[in-house]
């Protein structure tokens, strides 16, 4: 999962790309780029860490132009070299960069189809590089000086009868415009939004539509699935539908945990869906456990706060922050390898004794993937003197792989696969523990919008909405993908490779 971000603007985008990747930050830790067009010149910032510590003063004068394109990278596969950070950029045709968030499942196929057929270089195993290069010979073989906004639609069109998966996509050709685009489900989510000025019409996309509320930009709405929008460097604005046999199927996860809760992803309100998450596990508490003694709820933050508030409204019981974060330590879901998230979350959360001790204590979480923070925690609020310690989880067991772009990679590494709920429980060392119902979930978010019939649940249900999944595949991610592969690729960018990619790429800019 990565923030993407691309500005149409009459005056320079490099304070507006900074700051809507800062807002979007939560989306992606590992990495942050960015490239603008001043004039037919590019230019271009990316590398490891945080956006706050990838660009500096001395970047940010440099990153002038009216149009430009950011990222911020989530890991899903190999290490966190400097090379994989976004955008990517390749020359021919026109000049094109390109940001992605999501993930091609044909990536391998068409891997060798860009060097084999259209005898173009890919410099890293990224999805993303075979992505931008499958647009660019696609832009390529129009054979047009000059494109304009149908020539981008014809290039977009074959892009999505090449390839399958999920993507939302924002590009950037040198000195002609700006194109974003989602895959035929929509399963990453993708918004637009304008800004008038006094100079003229301003455009952004990006990954959420706080991101575009925060920069004064207006919603406008959300990109469609197999949609296309073509702004150019005058601010001219097209749209067309460029994939046939098209459905909306988001990605529901991002209602749970990635979005940011003051969105609204295709009209559905990320706040008002966690809200209804809580009221829906105090339902099934009064419904299934109606005896269930419970003294205090308490969120694990961030991510469930909203939903245990409600939850404690809903049964009418005490609401806690007995779990302090530390607000500097990042999000231990996103963090590239298992010994990252088991060492971050002892200096994440600290636990109020005075909220716990002798307490019977409802944790609630907005998922259970891995089990290990989970476990950690439940330790955690034990030693501050819990007498019973349950556990909620907003969204149902997590039992099957993702392949859209999410870091559950591995049914091996999914504590709930193959495990019933009470073995669940006792692995992570909780008194009791409830799940979310999958439908109760579902209910939670679709009817805000009837355009939506079904979402994207294959980490709960295994049903991929692509219908390209097949046991070799999976077992083929999980070879890329394990924790194992991560942290041996860690060791490799830690021997120094990774910091000379920065180093050189860094002066040859400069140069």
């Amino acid at each position: 999962m990565c923030g993407i971000v691309g500005v149409v603007a009459k005056s320079n985008v490099n304070q507006a790309l900074f700051d809507a990747l800062t807002v979007l930050q939560h989306r992606g830790q590992d990495a942050a780029g960015m490239v603008t067009c001043d004039n037919s010149s590019l230019h271009q910032r990316k590398g490891n860490g945080l956006v706050r510590d990838v660009f500096r003063t001395r970047h940010m004068t440099r990153l002038v132009g009216t149009m430009g394109i950011a990222h911020i990278r989530y890991p899903t596969a190999g290490g966190s070299s400097p090379a994989l950070a976004q955008p990517f950029y390749v020359n021919s045709p026109y000049g094109i960069s390109l940001a992605h968030n999501g993930n091609l499942t044909n990536a391998e196929q068409l891997s060798k189809e860009v060097f084999k057929t259209d005898l173009r270089h890919m410099n890293t195993d990224s999805d993303s590089e075979v992505l931008l290069n499958v647009f660019a010979h696609e832009m390529q073989v129009l054979g047009k000086l000059n494109p304009c906004a149908d020539d981008v639609f014809t290039a977009v069109k074959r892009v999505h009868q090449r390839c399958r998966g999920a993507y939302a996509v924002v590009a950037m050709i040198a000195n002609r415009g700006m194109v974003a685009f989602r895959d035929r489900f929509g399963i990453r989510p993708l918004v637009i939004g304008q800004r008038k000025t006094d100079s003229g019409t301003e455009y952004m996309v990006a990954s959420e539509s706080v991101a575009i509320d925060v920069l004064g930009f207006e919603v406008m709405r959300d990109v469609a699935p197999g949609e296309a929008v073509y702004i150019d460097m005058d601010g001219n604005l097209s749209t067309q539908q460029c994939c046939v046999d098209t459905e909306l199927v988001p990605c529901i996860f991002e209602q749970v945990y990635f979005a940011r809760p003051d969105s609204v992803l295709d009209g559905v309100s990320v706040y008002q869906s966690r809200v209804q998450q809580g009221v829906k596990l105090a339902q099934k508490i009064q419904r299934e456990y109606p005896n269930l003694k419970i003294d205090a709820i308490v969120p694990i933050p961030d991510s469930s706060v909203i939903a245990a508030q409600s939850m404690a409204q809903e049964l009418g019981v005490k609401f806690s922050g007995g779990l302090v974060k530390n607000r500097y330590i990042g999000r231990t879901f996103i963090m590239p390898g298992q010994t990252q998230r088991k060492k971050s979350v002892r200096q994440k959360l600290n636990a109020v004794r005075s909220e716990f001790e002798g307490k019977d204590v409802l944790l609630v979480d907005d998922s259970i993937v891995r089990g290990t923070t989970s476990g950690q925690i439940i330790e955690l609020v034990r030693e501050a003197g819990a007498n019973k310690v349950f556990f909620a989880s907003a969204a149902p067991p997590v039992r099957y792989p993702n392949v859209y772009g999410i870091d559950m990679p591995s049914t091996d590494e999914l504590i709930a696969s193959g495990r019933t709920i009470d073995e669940v429980g006792k692995l992570i060392g909780a008194d009791f523990l409830l799940y979310q119902d999958l439908d109760d979930l579902i209910d939670c978010s679709i009817g805000m919008n009837k355009a939506i019939k079904r979402f994207d649940c294959s980490v709960f249900n295994g049903d991929y909405v692509t219908c390209d999944i097949d046991e070799d595949y999976l077992k083929a991610l999980h070879d890329k993908r394990n924790d194992a592969t991560k942290s041996s690729a860690e060791n490799q960018d830690e021997s120094g490779d990774g910091a000379f990619l920065e180093i050189y790429n860094e002066a040859t800019r400069e140069g």
